[in-house]
């Protein structure tokens, strides 16, 4: 197993982010800079999805409807159960990120690249994880005030925030798509650079906040260490349900593998956008913690999980 370098630097925006931390007019200029390049990142979203690609896809409805479930029900039960613990054992920032990460949509890319190399459907995974994205920019916040009032401030105005900075560029993209598609798909090695550059520069603004706050103080180091430990199993049942329900419903194994990877993977790339819209600054970075950790763990064990499917995959999959 070879560890993802973007790990290293995920952690070293965030540890960056807490120790030399923007402030002042800085704050708000890379803060103005995080929401131009996220607007951008989804715009270049759309430039790469297929419109007849989608709508063929569509029309597996059982598969689709599989992971939508999955992402927006089966998760958020989960997430519920785990904000039942008491204050004393997680302070209540962590737990509701928790939540949060229980409701954000699954990742465009991490899944569309497990999927491709496990030999699973990869269009079905590209469709999914698009559809995912775009029901989350409207359905995360309403789940937000509903389960989570007394920790953000949801609105109409930060609905149409949302709206304005993730759905409208990707709208932009598949209409610009006949005139740019082509270029994009050529130039997709450096994109995917500018995507996790985008990624690396929401986590530096959200730990900048929460230091300029100075939230790390309040937090003992044991709250984190349980955090870790019920992401660790929020991915584990996961991937065991996602893995029993594509069976249940016979699935061919193509089909399971993208059921598998978008089912019960997390955007860190949408959520973190949506905290810095929903959630105060202070708070932002705690509540993005746990999305973070479970970024990391479904990096490593979706890629290890992801060579070994494709390895022992039957020939006429491939």
């Amino acid at each position: 197993m070879r560890l993802d370098p973007f790990l290293l630097l995920l952690l070293g925006a965030a540890g960056i982010g807490t120790f030399l931390p923007a402030t002042g007019d800085g704050l708000d200029v890379v803060k103005v800079a995080a929401t131009v390049t996220i607007g951008l990142l989804f715009f270049l979203y759309g430039t790469r999805l297929s419109t007849a690609e989608t709508l063929r896809n569509l029309r597996h409805w059982k598969l689709q409807l599989a992971i939508m479930l999955t992402t927006f029900a089966f998760f958020p039960a989960l997430g519920l159960g785990v904000r039942l613990l008491p204050e004393a054992v997680v302070p209540s920032p962590l737990t509701a990120g928790v939540l949060l990460l229980c409701l954000v949509p699954s990742t465009v890319q991490g899944c569309v690249v497990y999927t491709r190399i496990a030999r699973g459907n990869t269009a079905a995974a590209v469709v999914s994880a698009s559809m995912s994205n775009l029901v989350g920019v409207f359905l995360v916040p309403l789940y937000v005030a509903l389960l989570m009032g007394g920790d953000a401030h949801v609105d109409g105005g930060a609905v149409l925030r949302i709206v304005a900075q993730l759905f409208a560029p990707f709208v932009a993209g598949q209409l610009v798509r006949p005139l740019i598609g082509r270029w994009v798909e050529r130039n997709d090695g450096w994109l995917k650079r500018f995507d996790r550059s985008t990624i690396l520069l929401v986590v530096y603004v959200a730990f900048s906040e929460g230091a300029e706050a100075d939230i790390w103080t309040a937090v003992p180091a044991s709250s984190f260490a349980i955090v870790a430990a019920i992401c660790a199993v929020l991915l584990a049942v996961a991937l065991t349900w996602t893995t029993l329900l594509g069976r249940w419903c016979r699935f061919e194994r193509p089909d399971r593998m993208a059921l598998l990877f978008c089912g019960s993977t997390k955007s860190l790339a949408s959520g973190l956008p949506m905290v810095a819209v929903l959630f105060p600054g202070s708070t932002a970075a705690l509540i993005v913690l746990p999305l973070m950790i479970y970024h990391q763990m479904q990096l490593l064990v979706s890629s290890v999980l992801a060579e070994r499917l494709g390895r022992t995959a039957p020939d006429d999959d491939a």
